[in-house]
């Protein structure tokens, strides 16, 4: 899949256009786009959710545009404030949600991918694996690699699978073998399980040295809450491995890395989230405090374990997107929408088999959609 590029410009306006027309034409100037766009605004009154502009009456201070051309790429505008009697306009990709950059700098910011993408080693090793790939095509002659080698692409390898794991399963260590014989087919073993077997032994052992090196530098909270020392002393036989806490399924931030902030200062931001969460058009202060507040609320939910009635009245701001986006890496919003363009078709005969209110309440909908097709609708 290809990685969509970040653009960012700034657009000064005097005054909104009076149709969207004009506005769509300053915008096109502006943005170099070409081609037909259409635009969508953030209606707060349905929850956020992105509605069809049609009057530039409705755009006000802090309102989101979203940009949507006819090219793959979208665009996000951002009406905010500004000291002079203009508007200003910033630009993003649509699957780009912004958290807070001093927070999430040491956060894991995406899940393990469906295809593990295998490091560049040093310039040494790449050589001696090119060559022996070459070899390899040939004549089928498999490389042994030396000692200096195999720490290099065990290193490298390791440091990649922590960026996303701290504790890899075996499925997954099994997906970085191969694809590390997949890329560099001369470091295939004679092994009878895809001739990577060895190499997934390999990378397990390295692991469990990797976590016992950064441990033993305190580089890693997610790895020192699993020492002994940070074990119950009630227990009179304490184990390492007892009441292990790592992360579940789809957790990529489970235990961070504990803030310079004192717990009596982030308490009292939480009280101050709180009120802000009560206020309208504010998402912009609440994404900064949870953010903040990350750590603190993480290390309250692992360490405590509370009710979800308990969470509700402490964080009701844990159940956003944003927050689903910091624990699961998983764009929530893209996702759903990926899907519900795959399952349109089946959804759209389902309600053109429906007769009485919803029908008469659908026609006009459905007509257009005809017309228009639905992929334009349902981008």
């Amino acid at each position: 899949m290809a990685q969509q590029i970040l653009i960012s410009e700034r657009m000064d306006l005097s005054r909104v256009p009076d149709t969207v027309e004009e506005l769509i034409e300053q915008v096109k100037e502006s943005c170099k786009v070409a081609g037909g766009i259409r635009l969508q605004y953030k209606d707060v009154d349905f929850g956020g959710t992105f509605v069809n502009l049609n009057s530039t009456s409705m755009i006000k201070d802090l309102t989101t545009i979203k940009v949507i051309p006819s090219a793959t790429e979208t665009l996000i505008l951002e009406f905010v404030e500004s000291d002079l009697d203009t508007s200003s306009i910033s630009t993003h990709t649509d699957d780009t949600v912004i958290l807070s950059s001093s927070s999430s700098e040491k956060l894991r910011t995406e899940p393990w991918p469906k295809e593990f993408n295998i490091p560049q080693f040093s310039f040494e090793t790449e050589g001696q694996l090119e060559k022996g790939n070459a070899e390899y095509t040939k004549d089928q002659t498999r490389l042994t690699p030396t000692s200096k080698m195999l720490s290099n692409i065990l290193e490298r390898l390791a440091e990649k699978i922590f960026s996303y794991k701290a504790y890899p399963s075996d499925a997954d260590l099994s997906d970085v073998a191969e694809g590390l014989t997949r890329k560099h087919p001369c470091l295939r073993q004679p092994d009878p399980f895809n001739e990577s077997y060895g190499w997934k032994l390999r990378l397990k052992t390295k692991m469990s040295n990797y976590r016992t090196q950064l441990k033993s530098h305190g580089l890693a909270s997610e790895l020192l809450v699993n020492t002994l020392k940070s074990k119950s002393r009630e227990d009179p036989v304490p184990k390492p491995a007892k009441n292990n806490k790592k992360a579940r399924r789809g957790e990529a931030n489970y235990y961070p890395q504990t803030s310079s902030e004192n717990p009596e200062s982030l308490e009292l931001e939480r009280i101050s989230l709180l009120t802000e969460l009560k206020k309208r058009n504010n998402e912009k202060t609440v994404r900064e405090k949870m953010a903040r507040t990350f750590e603190f609320r993480r290390k309250e939910v692992v360490d405590k374990k509370p009710d979800i009635k308990n969470l509700l009245e402490r964080w009701p701001g844990l159940f956003q997107m944003e927050e689903f986006l910091r624990v699961t890496a998983v764009p929530l919003l893209t996702r759903f929408m990926a899907q519900l363009d795959k399952h349109s078709p089946q959804l759209l005969e389902i309600i053109r088999k429906k007769g009485g209110t919803t029908k008469a309440k659908t026609a006009i909908i459905l007509e257009f959609l005809d017309q228009v097709g639905v992929g334009f609708v349902l981008e």
